[in-house]
């Protein structure tokens, strides 16, 4: 009886499934910006823009929402032909739901009214929390025995790869700790993907109905295996869809003759840790208000999602942490032996369906941790603030020990020229094979600069370089961590180097880096490492970046006054008003990468790999085997208004440009100008009075 079928990347709320409703702009919105600029004549400037995108955000004609019995759900994005991690602008991500939550609590602080925010929360249980109806069996887990070991390869053409009994995985010490705390066996965290229109027509759990969201996964064939290689499947694996001969999509990742029909689900660490860096916020602003009762409930469930999120911190098999070479001879762990308390990539668990003929189910952990996931925001909150410590014996004190791991993590990491390196791993290329000779370490873990993922390579995008550190700088403004400080001094100037600003609108931000070298050896202090360096290759007017960016040296500036960070911030800021539309704020961008929709698998970016004599249909008929590509599987986009441009730039034309509408990016934008309000006060938007902005 199989055990696992693993991703490569909950209170027992039951799921909401809203049927087969069109997509439409149905909800009702009133705008918000004109009243409540009238109400408080002391909202500034910037404030006020801030106002003005939440009212295009959640204007119904945006379309940046679809709404399902009451409830929003938030689109990666406007447009529908858009190919990134998600495979379709009308996916979504537990990201975006962590930024939903975000742009609510941050309208909270400027009106004082917190119900969006409830909302938004109530939509993350009902959509991407798996249910107990999503998550059937958890009662069957044995933590003695988490999963059953499957390798890894960089090769997707290896899989499926095989189970293998004789790895022994080690013990997971949080299951039994979660369930007395809690009373279920459920886990309350994201799953990271759904198909927010049911686009793929899988349904609720695989049942090919019309109900959506839908839960979906996509990566599962290791590191090299990028978005265009990815063969879009259901979570629930009912074997009603893919193959032919009644095995749905198990076998082109696992190798297992005894599979049974199974559910699972994988968590993205960097959401969730969001999710719970948003509750601190929000119960910040809201006691200063007077308002913590409003949004208590929801606070207490963010901190429950933080025990869980416990997980993350943990060697994907739960073997022991720290020069663990060989999956037979590394050693199971015990209690927090197999616990490196970084964020990895991921973690995952699953079980039987209520079909199978016996029950079990199985958990991972992650065992690589990339810099960007890294949020010692949610560790501060989860181990230093009551409100979000968990309720559990052990989840404060692990909490406490992952902040200062993760602050020593980035000062490791830190380049001799400021920015941050690409991470570690516990399990070399997955599998816990020797690393080279003289990779460096960190707790006994390798030195990976390109973790988790290679193509695109994880370390060249500098939008990883913001996210983490816009959260260094939050807590070191709040906390006045002298080492949080320290990795900031040597990277602000970096990134302001790096960083031009014009006039009218013009500005551009560092888009991919080349790495050279690697860091020293942890030995508990930074060394200044300088044997790593990076250079920065490219640069863009990515506006999500671009104002976490400005966040970023907003809080650096509100804590050592700085004048160039904040200079440069409002800069940015600026700059990006500049490139206000009906939608929110955009700037084009060209597409080279979709010459790979129609690539096959011996293409030289590499294609989708389907096994010879593998055949399959997807629900809507569209055949799948050897000769498949990405968009000969996904035939709905050439109903796309915009599949004209893509098949032009495919039959020989040049690449197409496209102006998109990212949820993500466009709540960046809108908080980054409060969040100059919320620090620098500034002149009213009616133009009297204020505080000046420095």
């Amino acid at each position: 009886m199989s055990a696992a079928l693993v991703a490569a990347t909950f209170t027992a709320a039951p799921s909401v499934h809203a049927g087969p409703a069109e997509p439409a702009a149905t909800y009702d919105h009133t705008p918000v910006a004109d009243a409540l600029l009238a109400e408080n004549p002391e909202i500034t400037e910037y404030e006020a823009s801030f106002l003005e995108q939440y009212d295009k955000i959640k204007d119904p004609s945006s379309g940046y929402f679809r709404e399902f019995d009451g409830l929003l759900v938030p689109y990666h994005s406007v447009e529908t032909l858009i190919v990134e991690a998600p495979d379709h602008g009308h996916a979504t991500t537990s990201e975006a739901f962590s930024y939903y939550l975000w742009l609510e609590a941050t309208y909270g602080r400027v009106s004082g009214d917190w119900q969006p925010f409830n909302d938004a929360w109530a939509s993350m249980e009902a959509f991407i929390i798996p249910g107990t109806a999503d998550q059937p069996t958890n009662g069957a887990y044995d933590p003695s025995s988490p999963a059953t070991y499957i390798p890894e390869s960089l090769d997707p053409s290896d899989y499926p790869m095989p189970l293998d009994q004789g790895v022994e995985a080690g013990q997971d010490p949080l299951a039994a700790e979660l369930s007395s705390t809690y009373g279920t066996d459920e886990v309350y965290g994201m799953h990271w993907l759904l198909d927010v229109d049911n686009t793929y027509g899988y349904g609720f759990c695989g049942d090919g109905s019309d109900d959506a969201p839908a839960y979906v996964n996509t990566f599962q064939r290791g590191s090299n295996e990028s978005v265009w290689e990815t063969v879009p499947h259901p979570s629930c694996e009912t074997f009603a869809h893919g193959s032919d001969d009644g095995t749905g999509y198990l076998n082109l990742f696992v190798d297992d003759p005894q599979a049974s029909e199974q559910w699972r689900y994988t968590n993205a660490p960097d959401a969730d840790a969001r999710a719970v860096q948003v509750a601190y916020l929000a119960h910040e602003w809201a006691s200063e208000q007077g308002n913590a009762s409003a949004i208590a409930e929801n606070v207490s469930n963010a901190a429950m999602m933080g025990d869980y999120l416990r997980y993350a911190m943990f060697d994907k098999y739960f073997k022991e942490v720290g020069d663990c070479v060989g999956a037979t001879s590394c050693p199971p762990g015990t209690g927090k032996e197999s616990a490196h308390y970084l964020m990895a990539w991921y973690y995952s668990w699953g079980g039987a369906l209520e079909s199978a003929q016996y029950p079990w189910a199985w958990r991972i952990g992650g065992s690589s941790a990339h810099q960007g996931y890294q949020n010692v925001m949610a560790a501060y909150a989860l181990s230093e603030v009551d409100e979000l410590r968990p309720e559990s014996a052990t989840g404060a004190d692990d909490w406490g020990t992952s902040l200062d791991r993760q602050l020593e993590f980035l000062q490791w990491l830190q380049s001799s020229d400021g920015g941050i390196a690409g991470g570690a791993t516990n399990s070399w290329e997955g599998t816990y094979t020797e690393p080279p000779a003289d990779t460096p370490t960190f707790h006994g873990m390798f030195y990976d600069e390109k973790p988790v993922w290679h193509d695109p390579a994880s370390n060249q995008w500098f939008g990883f370089q913001v996210w983490d550190i816009e959260r260094v700088a939050e807590y070191h403004r709040i906390s006045g961590d002298e080492r949080a400080g320290e990795i900031l001094d040597a990277w602000v100037p970096w990134a302001i180097a790096n960083t031009t600003v014009g006039e009218g609108g013009d500005f551009a931000v560092p888009a991919d880096m080349e790495w050279s070298g690697a860091p020293d050896d942890w030995t508990g202090e930074p060394t200044g490492n300088d044997g790593l360096s990076v250079e920065v290759v490219s640069h863009n007017q990515d506006v999500g970046i671009a104002a976490g960016l400005a966040k970023t040296l907003m809080h650096y500036a509100s804590a050592t006054g700085d004048a160039a960070s904040l200079e440069t911030a409002e800069g940015l800021l600026d700059a990006l008003l500049v490139h206000q539309d009906d939608l929110g704020v955009a700037v084009p961008e060209t597409r080279a990468d979709y010459e790979r929709f129609d690539d096959p698998f011996d293409a030289p970016n590499g294609g989708l790999y389907v096994p010879d004599g593998w055949t399959g249909q997807m629900p809507n008929g569209d055949v799948i085997d050897s000769d498949s590509t990405f968009a000969s599987i996904r035939s709905f986009y050439e109903q796309d208004e915009d599949w004209p441009r893509v098949q032009a730039y495919l039959d020989g034309g040049e690449a197409p440009e496209f102006t998109y509408h990212r949820f993500w990016a466009q709540v960046d934008v809108a908080t980054a100008l409060a969040t100059h309000g919320e620090l620098f006060g500034g002149a009213p938007a009616a133009g009297e009075g204020g505080d000046g902005a420095g």
